[in-house]
């Protein structure tokens, strides 16, 4: 018998996708980057956390859902300063992801879900999830795994320690807490530090950093002209027991929005054309390729 988890994507069989496409799995694809987060912790911060939330909530239900391997590199055209970020150009990245995205949906599978574990990606994934919304006939979710620690109000009221805004921005009190948690022998506990993030010492309501909240403006540049570690807040303030608690905390809620949104039917399309128009969609095919002689169940 297999020794892998059930919802491995990666460690299933082609008859096996078939007969979890049969059973209406929704499929949750971890997405994250390669960038430094400072001295104290390893450039793959952004891949490790959304992966271990993804596997927490697929504990919690191991025979409705599938995870599938981890996009490992995103958009850090702004951490380049810093030595070992990989950089993927925002036109590649997004269309790498929706070519993802359409290979689910032509296998069949009719909810996907891209699971963010870096801020840049977001309004890359944003624009990737409506591609695929529009250009297959499956419905893409996109969130970013922190997001969901504020489903529930009163989580972070009881979590946090750190000032707001900038203590929970990037390499710090909540991806240092949460890295503890899931891989902990590879944080350089020695090395953990608060970084100030530079643009804070101006005091405004227009502009500041927080993964748990957003300013009116952003205005997002190198990272290295407000950062001098790359710790963007209070790292000094993790714990493992802070990361357990947030990563049951944002799996459990991973598990409420995969049976929402896996449960709800699509609704239907609609056209308000005074004619039928007689040319394609101005931007491609929309909607599944034809298929024949393949061997898919069904």
């Amino acid at each position: 018998m297999p020794k892998a988890e059930p919802w491995r994507y990666e460690k299933l069989t082609w008859p096996e996708i078939n007969e979890a496409v049969a059973a209406g799995k929704p499929v949750i694809a971890p997405i994250g980057s390669t960038e430094q987060h400072g001295p104290h912790l390893p450039l793959d911060v952004d891949v490790v956390c959304p992966t271990g939330v993804a596997h927490a909530a697929a504990r919690l239900m191991p025979d409705r859902v599938l995870v599938m391997p981890p996009i490992v590199h995103g958009y850090t055209a702004h951490v380049m300063d810093f030595p070992g970020t990989v950089n993927i150009h925002w036109e590649h990245f997004i269309k790498f992801v929706v070519d993802v995205g359409r290979s689910l949906a032509y296998h069949g599978f009719k909810k996907i879900l891209f699971l963010n574990g870096h801020g840049s990606n977001a309004p890359n994934l944003d624009l990737a999830a409506r591609r695929v919304n529009l250009e297959t006939d499956a419905e893409c979710s996109f969130l970013s795994w922190w997001s969901l620690l504020g489903v529930d109000p009163e989580f972070m009221k009881g979590w946090r320690e750190s000032k707001f805004p900038g203590g929970c921005s990037h390499a710090c009190e909540l991806e240092t807490s949460v890295y503890l948690h899931l891989d902990p022998e590879n944080v350089r506990e020695d090395r953990i530090a608060d970084g100030e993030i530079a643009f804070h010492r101006h005091e405004s309501d227009f502009h500041w950093t927080d993964l748990l909240g957003s300013s009116p403006a952003q205005v997002t540049s190198w990272t290295a002209s407000y950062s001098d570690s790359g710790v963007l807040g209070q790292a000094s303030l993790a714990s493992r027991e802070k990361g357990r608690l947030a990563v049951e905390e944002a799996a459990r809620q991973l598990v409420r929005w995969v049976e929402e949104f896996s449960s709800r039917p699509k609704p239907p399309r609609g056209d308000h054309h005074g004619e039928r128009p007689s040319m394609p969609m101005p931007w491609g095919q929309v909607g599944p390729p034809e298929a024949t002689g393949d061997v898919h169940g069904g």
